[in-house]
């Protein structure tokens, strides 16, 4: 049985997780403190403080939480509730959004990357992301998951370059689809070998931490059930962050899942506890169904 499918059975998954959710919450929904552990033990990411401002509209407010190390994190709310703007955090992405501001502390593994003085080029490297649609770039299947390496200057020569590929190809389970074509575009792929594909390109520069922005919810089922063991298999080698709008999806790839209304962190736990038992009325009105 792999990790996914022990996961539905721990969480009794049904067609609807609402049907999982056991009592009542304890937690009344004014209250806006986070609930839950948000500290780790050796954690990848600490974020401490963490707001962000988009001109005069607080749109995430005083963020604490831990990323570990060798886990897939989920983060779920309603559309607007501040995760996908919490995810860019994690690599900067939001500098370069125009009239955004980002305060507070990022650190990874201790050196915080909101410091001016960080360069976000490496440290998109180190944090990379995958986006909600496939885009690869207008060149080659090697192409693709060559231009980080080359730029970054992780291969020394050409033969170390295709084993980069073939080695970032293979982590993403494509290598067996595209190898014999890898001189042919990579926007002639499927939807959802495109999307390994990114994946791909996504590790050719060795990163340690992999933000994943809604990544199927432009495939169909079958391109999803791929994807979705393939972050299984990659959380042995990173960390994984992942912004899904499905709660099936959170209950099936994740370790750990942050809950998060109108830019505050509500609720963080373990996936099979915060799914079965929440402990925050918001939580638990979300996950029945009651408003999102």
């Amino acid at each position: 049985m792999s990790a996914i499918d022990s996961s539905i059975n721990d969480i009794q998954e049904r067609p609807g997780i609402p049907n999982a959710v056991q009592g009542s919450a304890t937690v009344n929904r004014d209250l806006r403190d986070t609930i839950g552990e948000i500290r780790i033990k050796n954690p990848r990411i600490r974020c401490e403080n963490v707001n962000v401002y988009y001109a005069d509209k607080h749109a995430i407010k005083n963020i604490n939480l831990d990323i570990g190390r060798n886990e897939i994190i989920a983060m779920i709310g309603p559309s607007g509730c501040g995760k996908s703007t919490f995810l860019r955090c994690l690599n900067r992405m939001n500098d370069t959004i125009e009239g955004c501001r980002v305060t507070g502390s990022i650190e990874i593994d201790g050196e915080n990357i909101n410091n001016p003085q960080i360069d976000v080029v490496p440290l998109r490297a180190t944090v990379g992301i995958v986006f909600q649609k496939p885009n690869p770039f207008p060149k080659s299947i090697f192409e693709n998951i060559a231009f980080g390496p080359r730029i970054h200057g992780l291969a020394k020569d050409k033969l170390e370059l295709e084993s980069i590929v073939e080695s970032s190809l293979k982590k993403a389970g494509l290598w067996t689809e595209v190898a014999d074509r890898l001189d042919q575009p990579g926007t002639g792929l499927s939807g959802g070998q495109q999307q390994r594909l990114c994946i791909a390109r996504t590790i050719a520069v060795k990163p340690e931490v992999i933000l994943m922005d809604e990544p199927c919810s432009a495939l169909d089922p079958i391109a999803t059930a791929v994807i979705e063991e393939l972050m299984d298999e990659l959380r042995r080698d990173y960390s994984i962050v992942i912004v899904t709008h499905s709660m099936q999806q959170a209950a099936r790839v994740s370790q750990r899942t942050a809950y998060f209304h109108l830019g505050d962190l509500i609720e963080v736990g373990e996936t099979k506890h915060l799914f079965t038992n929440p402990r925050h009325e918001l939580t638990e009105d979300y996950i029945t169904g009651r408003f999102g």
